[in-house]
């Protein structure tokens, strides 16, 4: 895909329309770094609990452990993403999308290991195996035609494609073939495995 600027969407790495919550969480990409890879991850805390401060306050650190029994199974954690797309649309970036998010971990995609050195992390809130918000849907298309219109897009793949057998998001209640047609991109920006259900809806 070509990269075009937009000037007056982009602020530095920063998109101007996303309120903007930093986090300590991140660091410089490698020297000569080519930006194109989205991953798309689910999140939501406590798990199923949507609306409230504690995925801005984890990916900021601030979360309070003993707050909820399952935050003990994370507590000390330190990872960030780049974006986060609340169930009502809303759009909050963490860092600045020039940058290095921890988001990733242990992955590979296109031939290529540690995905967090050359990717745009995009969290959704939600859980996973469950479905998502139209808003969430149309928050996200927007913001991928953002980054391609800065990055050099060339591919689109779930947490899951990128660490098999170690992650499950954002899951089957995902919908592939709705962000593939929203976009209008080709079949080639997108998991094979997703290739399927954006053929045949009732493919699983």
């Amino acid at each position: 895909m070509t990269t075009r600027t937009e000037p007056q969407a982009w602020d530095g790495g920063w998109l101007r329309e996303a309120r903007r919550c930093p986090s300590p969480n991140f660091g410089p990409r490698p020297a000569g770094a080519s930006i194109d890879l989205i991953v798309l991850h689910s999140i939501s805390l406590p798990p199923g609990q949507y609306g409230g401060p504690e995925v801005e306050q984890l990916f900021t650190n601030r979360l309070d452990w003993d707050a909820h029994p399952y935050f003990q199974q994370i507590r000390g954690m330190e990872v960030s993403a780049h974006f986060f797309i609340r169930r009502n649309g809303e759009l909050v970036q963490f860092v600045d999308a020039d940058a290095r998010a921890w988001h990733a971990g242990a992955s590979c995609w296109r031939g290529r290991h540690n995905c967090n050195d050359d990717s745009v992390g995009i969290e959704l809130e939600g859980l996973e195996g469950d479905t998502f918000e139209p808003a969430q849907y149309q928050a996200l298309a927007r913001l991928c035609r953002h980054l391609a219109q800065r990055y050099p897009i060339e591919h689109v793949a779930g947490h899951e494609h990128i660490a098999p057998g170690r992650k499950l998001d954002p899951g089957a209640g995902f919908d592939w073939a709705h962000l593939q047609q929203a976009l209008a991109w080709g079949k080639k920006f997108f998991p094979p495995a997703t290739q399927a259900q954006a053929s045949d809806p009732t493919a699983t």
